[in-house]
């Protein structure tokens, strides 16, 4: 689609006289809800207003003078110059291209080969990897992963819980009621049951409380118990995390976390002081953002600790010299947000004009009988659990519909893992979702399993069909069955360039489930390996589809399955 506007637009900007640029055309065309009412429609009004004659008339004058071959018609409707395709030339040219840059359709060169920080997951160290840490990392993998296709090299960054107050507690609760071989045995387990009991006990003793706050600062003084308990409960807590990250195919290029900037933060805080940035409020040191109609950010508390703030703000510098990105995304749930504004806001006051380059990219909660999760109170739903009941699911179902299959367990993870991916990404990155196992796992309706299965189907055709060179003398004569599939073919490139500058993977998985519909509709109405002098192009659209589908699922970190 994107080819045919940019086409049109070309059409109409050597016919207005430069009136409206050719980029200004190109944003004012539409697509009409009703095909009836043609393929494209350029509306007149920005004309109007400075040509002063009515929309109607310049819509008539322009539709008489505009011709191309790749349009069959071009007609004034009202105000609006409507083109309507010419189908045959549309599918060979669309068919064609798609079949023979394979994977590569949509891709986009924008990126420049610039680099983007990816900074998703970071779930905390000790901490079981819940539910709640999926939204993180799989907006974040997409992301990534689609910013790759617009041409950009991405860093993906693990910016673990590393460091905090947790660990104080953590070693309070271990000492006192910790069990050295029940953790070893089952580290995260059992780390996270002295964590909640550290808390129901504290409600009880508040002395525990100062115990904690006085074992976090033996670590940060270096004290050597201290240190080795930390950096026992860091190393055992990356391997249970290492599994799902490879369950889930999410691959990081760092993971430096919170700790790593404990020995860089004093710079940071020096440079605020050189710059008079510092100001003194209750003991505590500030830097003041009223001119952004923002509350002060806390750098350093009156006893010198340092917080969140300093920490991201040293982060970020060390992130710009050792990376040079042109884009930072910080993939982070919306209760952060004004975090981050606080964070971008005190960098372009240091001076550094590259803090305009960061975005927060929030995102809503995946809620538990309409709440939060929290790991303090013991009310999480293990990932890997979900993951692990998943595959399980979709075992089942493979060995009742399809028990010849031959990689049965390695196609049932594809569909368990691609089901919980997809159910997430599905959903618009803002808004909560409320957890329901039942809803992840439905293998019908707008889910992964749903899209995996419309590839395995089509790939099915093809593999009936036998060998045939198929981007060869197309002649473009197909179906008008066909005709909305090769429309849907025709938006991937535009739909991964709007997914990258909405920051938003959902636009992606909406594309994908109405590919699907579209080409199950014509799958139930259409003889696809009817031999006549359409079963080259029929068997091109069948491979073109199962190549979108099978790059689009990629963009979103799930895996497409040819035999279902």
């Amino acid at each position: 689609m994107l080819h045919v506007i940019k086409q049109y637009a070309k059409r109409i900007t050597g016919e207005v006289d430069d009136a409206l640029s050719y980029e200004d055309i190109e944003k004012l065309i539409e697509i009409p809800k009703h095909e009836k009412q043609g393929d494209l429609a350029f509306p007149c009004f920005v004309l109007a207003k400075k040509w002063r004659k009515p929309p109607q008339e310049i819509a008539k004058g322009l539709s008489e003078k505009l011709t191309d071959s790749l349009f069959s018609k071009i007609v004034a409707v009202g105000p609006y110059v409507n083109a309507f395709l010419h189908k045959e030339t549309v599918v060979k040219y669309v068919l064609e291209q798609i079949i023979q840059n394979g994977k590569n359709y949509g891709s986009w060169s924008f990126g420049n080969s610039k680099n983007v920080v990816v900074d998703f997951s970071s779930p905390n160290i000790a901490k079981p990897f819940s539910m709640g840490h999926l939204r993180s990392t799989v907006i974040g993998n997409s992301l990534a992963h689609i910013a790759e296709k617009c041409g950009y090299k991405t860093i993906r960054i693990n910016h673990l819980g590393d460091w905090g107050t947790q660990f104080g507690k953590l070693m309070v609760a271990y000492k006192l009621w910790g069990n050295e071989q029940q953790v070893k045995q089952n580290p995260i387990k059992e780390l996270l049951a002295l964590y909640v009991r550290f808390h129901a006990e504290a409600e009880k003793d508040a002395r525990l409380e100062e115990e904690a706050r006085m074992w976090f600062k033996k670590l940060e003084d270096g004290d050597e118990e201290a240190y080795q308990l930390w950096l026992w409960f860091r190393e055992e807590s990356l391997q249970e995390f290492t599994k799902i990250y490879d369950l889930l195919s999410v691959r990081f290029d760092s993971y430096h976390g919170e700790a790593f900037y404990n020995d860089k933060m004093n710079e940071t805080v020096k440079k605020l002081i050189d710059l008079k940035l510092l100001e003194q409020s209750d003991g505590a040191q500030i830097v003041n953002l009223k001119e952004f109609n923002l509350p002060p950010c806390l750098i350093q508390k009156s006893d010198g600790a340092t917080l969140y703030a300093t920490r991201d703000l040293t982060a970020a510098i060390y992130r710009y010299h050792h990376y040079h990105f042109d884009k930072a995304f910080y993939i982070v749930g919306q209760e952060q947000s004004l975090h981050f504004q606080q964070v971008i806001h005190v960098l372009e006051k240091m001076n550094y004009p590259w803090a305009k380059n960061i975005s927060h990219i929030p995102f809503g909660f995946i809620l538990k009988d309409g709440k939060k999760m929290s790991t303090r109170k013991g009310k999480v739903v293990l990932l890997e659990k979900v993951i692990e009941e998943a595959i399980q699911l979709a075992q089942k179902n493979i060995e009742e519909k399809n028990p010849n299959l031959t990689m049965k367990e390695e196609v049932a993870k594809m569909v368990g893992v691609g089901a919980i991916i997809f159910h997430d990404l599905k959903h618009e990155k803002q808004n909560n979702i409320e957890f329901s196992l039942g809803d992840m796992l439905k293998f019908e309706g707008n889910t992964g399993p749903y899209v995996q299965y419309t590839h395995a189907r089509a790939c099915s055709i093809l593999r009936k069909a036998g060998q045939l060179e198929l981007a060869k003398d197309l002649t473009g004569k197909i179906e008008e069955e066909s005709w909305m599939i090769v429309k849907q073919l025709m938006l991937f490139p535009s739909v991964i360039e709007k997914s990258f500058q909405q920051h938003e993977p959902s636009e992606i998985s909406k594309y994908l489930i109405q590919l699907s519909q579209d080409f199950n509709k014509y799958y139930a109405h259409i003889k696809i390996l009817h031999n006549d002098h359409c079963l080259t192009t029929r068997l091109a659209l069948v491979k073109a589809t199962t190549i979108v589908l099978e790059e689009g699922l990629r963009l979103l970190g799930i895996q497409a399955p040819k035999q279902m």
